[in-house]
């Protein structure tokens, strides 16, 4: 049996270790989503009244005044450009985590990534000031190189025929830990070590030390199960190839891959991505908007997307790649990117929204499992983890640069133009597609 296709036991076996891995991991990851306003509200009452911190945000509230907002639009700018940090981070080490990866085997990058992570949490449950959340955010963000080291562990264990449908599953774990996380982080919020226990805070615990803590457990767990059941799924002959892994510019980067096809179907999911997460910044803003809803209908709302996400991922998108290829999923994935989001933009009742968002949804899963199944395809074995590191790392600067530039328009022009724009931005990826040859197999 050749090597890219392993024995059907340990390719399961492998495949079910590495979507827990995933999920534990973004458990962790997510847990700090719903915390965002809350924390910068804290760090500002305790550290915002001067130095350097008060400036930026006296800043913040001079922009804020230019678009001819409030003080409350400042702290949401402001918590925006905070919480970019991690994605930033992630843009410029993700490459580089995959790259070595690729060098040494995903086993011990993996391991090692985990555990600064963990760090990284740690520092946070002891950040009683605002400049040592800051580098917890810093420390995790620059570790963060677990989602393109585990999708290139999916290339290795998986034949070329089932590479997408695989890719499927990292999508679906996404989805499923983008759910729970969050929860998890909703509840344990209003958990305060500091009411019961005060003399802690010379540690420096904070109110949302809670969170923190069972963000790290869950990092410790993920350390534990990949220690003892992650087998090793890049062989050794299969390192000798790749050049030495040095951090890159990831922009750089891709214009420098050797083949046009792998780097077009990256700027498709570039393209793509800034559009979607335009979406998913500003809909609850939408929906308090435009329907009053509360924090909670929202939580609902977020879930809706998972959910849908999850069953577009693990299972729809599977059953398709059985009869068509992945040109076409592709395809009919922005089609309905396309027309969900001009359906939130234009929704003037809750069940067009949820409509619309269902649609929206179900095109992310096709696009997401498409676009990460294809670059794994037109990419040669010895570089999986480097280019899906870029894959993930243009993810990554779409997360840095889109909710603050998607807020900025939500707030000076208009919710529909928000919506409308990224309909456009899917639009133009659809173009882009176009050229995207069938993988072969």
């Amino acid at each position: 049996m050749p090597a890219s296709a392993p024995p059907p036991n340990k390719r399961l076996l492998s495949l079910g270790v590495i979507f827990l891995t995933l999920y534990i991991d973004l458990i962790g990851f997510s847990i700090i989503f719903p915390l965002g306003p809350d924390l910068i509200s804290h760090y500002l009452r305790v550290d915002g009244a001067g130095g350097l911190l008060g400036s930026l945000l006296l800043r913040s509230n001079a922009l804020a005044h230019a678009f001819g907002q409030d003080h409350a639009f400042a702290a949401v700018l402001f918590g925006g450009v905070v919480f970019s940090l991690y994605s930033f981070l992630q843009f410029i080490f993700a490459p580089f985590w995959g790259a070595l990866s690729d060098r040494h085997g995903r086993h011990g990058v993996l391991l090692v990534s985990v555990a600064g992570t963990a760090a990284g949490y740690l520092i946070w449950a002891l950040s009683g000031s605002f400049w040592i959340f800051v580098l917890s955010r810093v420390v995790s963000g620059a570790f963060a190189g677990n989602l393109s080291v585990v999708t290139a562990a999916v290339a290795d264990v998986t034949s070329r025929e089932e590479r997408s449908r695989a890719m499927g599953l990292v999508g679906a774990a996404f989805g499923l830990g983008l759910i729970t996380g969050p929860a998890i982080g909703g509840i344990s919020s209003g958990l305060n070590l500091l009411a019961r226990h005060p003399s802690l805070a010379r540690f420096g615990v904070n109110p949302y030390s809670v969170p923190a803590l069972l963000a790290l457990a869950f990092c410790i767990l993920n350390l534990f199960w990949i220690a003892t059941r992650f087998r090793e799924t890049l062989p050794p002959e299969a390192r000798t190839r790749v050049r030495e892994a040095r951090i890159r510019n990831p922009i750089r980067e891709i214009l420098l891959l050797d083949n046009p096809n792998a780097r077009r179907a990256n700027v498709v999911a570039f393209v793509y991505s800034t559009a979607f997460v335009a979406m998913e910044s500003c809909l609850t803003y939408l929906a308090a908007q435009r329907f009053g809803y509360t924090a909670f209908q929202n939580t609902e709302l977020l879930c809706f997307l998972g959910l849908v996400s999850i069953f577009t991922q693990g299972y729809l998108v599977r059953k398709l790649l059985k009869t068509i290829n992945e040109i076409p999923v592709l395809k009919l994935g922005l089609v309905l990117s396309v027309a969900g989001l001009c359906g939130i933009g234009f929704a003037g009742q809750p069940w067009v929204l949820y409509a619309s968002l269902a649609v929206v949804s179900m095109g992310f899963g096709l696009v997401n499992t498409s676009t990460s199944g294809l670059i794994s395809l037109y990419a040669s074995p010895s570089e999986q983890g480097r280019v899906l590191g870029i894959f993930r790392s243009l993810g990554s600067l779409s997360r840095a640069i889109t909710p603050l530039l998607a807020g900025v328009v939500f707030w000076a022009f208009s919710s529909k133009t928000v919506f409308v724009l990224g309909a456009v931005m899917a639009l133009g990826a659809l173009a882009l597609s176009a050229r995207l040859p069938r993988p072969a197999k």
